[in-house]
């Protein structure tokens, strides 16, 4: 073959190579072809400003994360293992609205009265719905263990929250009482107390009510009136801040689960707190911290 016949019939072969014509049809008929072109999504990933100095707090164990991307941006010792004190209520919470229905009447059986207390009577009859707000509003041990009892046997309800646990993404944390009562086999890790948190509020009745200041509630035979006010001092005092769950025991320290979001934005956090020597005011700290550095970036799919 001559030099320029060559020539030409490789210029020929390139231009049906590149040429859209029916052979690129065949090569991609199975392909799936959407007719109108899609933009891509646009999602907000948050920014830590590393040049400031992180927030100074006094917690063992710290993890903040952003939910909407569930981006972490404060982390301390996350994945360590330490007493949940009564953040252990969210779970006894997940897990009585699993197994009971909401207006189910228990009598109490009085199995505690150690700590806090919504100062329950032995038999007295009183609603989950109540029990509930007494364990998430008021923190109170009494509820808590009314709770595990509702079923009658709380060696099972106790292992139903270890299910629950693990259902909501918990994969580092034991529990052995629906209290918080610190005991040597009962742990869990400031990650796997955002993912508790994180099933709380995906509930909206029980995203309600951990948001709940003070409530009144009564038994079913209106003999008793319980006055329950939230542990949690910053409840109503901080703007943005909507719960979650307080915790403490002498070997726990001080614990903390709050949800946060950002006044005037879309921005929510989670923000948990573990064997703090002043719970609040690190959380305070922490979202001092998150207004002024930490910013938003925006990036496609």
């Amino acid at each position: 073959m001559k030099r320029h016949h060559l020539v030409i019939f490789i210029v020929v072969e390139i231009f049906c190579l590149l040429y859209p014509g029916s052979h690129y049809i065949r090569a991609y008929a199975d392909r799936p072809i959407d007719p109108i072109a899609k933009v891509p999504s646009r999602h907000l990933i948050p920014s830590v400003n590393h040049r400031t100095a992180s927030p100074v707090v006094s917690a063992e164990g710290l993890f903040v994360v952003d939910i909407g991307s569930w981006t972490p941006v404060l982390i301390r010792n996350e994945q360590a293992s330490l007493f949940p004190a009564s953040t252990t209520k969210m779970i006894t919470a997940l897990t009585s609205r699993r197994l009971y229905p909401q207006h189910m009447i228990v009598d109490v059986k009085v199995a505690t009265t150690e700590g806090q207390l919504m100062d329950l009577h032995d038999g007295e009859r009183i609603t989950v719905e109540n029990l509930l707000y007494g364990s998430l509003v008021h923190s109170a041990n009494d509820a808590a263990y009314a709770l595990a009892w509702a079923g009658g046997d709380p060696t099972a309800f106790v292992a139903e929250m270890n299910q629950t646990a693990y259902a909501v993404g918990m994969r580092a944390s034991r529990f052995t009482n629906p209290a918080g009562f610190d005991e040597p086999d009962m742990y869990s890790t400031p990650r796997d107390l955002a993912f508790a948190a994180r099933a709380i509020l995906a509930d909206p009745y029980l995203r309600a009510m951990v948001s709940t200041k003070s409530i009144t509630v009564l038994d079913e035979d209106f003999r008793y009136a319980h006055q329950l006010t939230n542990v949690n001092q910053l409840l109503g005092v901080v703007p943005g801040l909507g719960g979650v769950k307080t915790g403490l025991t002498e070997g726990a320290g001080q614990n903390l689960v709050s949800y946060y979001k950002q006044p005037d934005t879309s921005h929510e956090y989670l923000i948990v707190v573990m064997k703090s020597e002043d719970r609040f005011k690190d959380t305070e700290a922490i979202i001092k911290w998150l207004q002024t550095d930490v910013s938003y970036v925006s990036t496609e799919e």
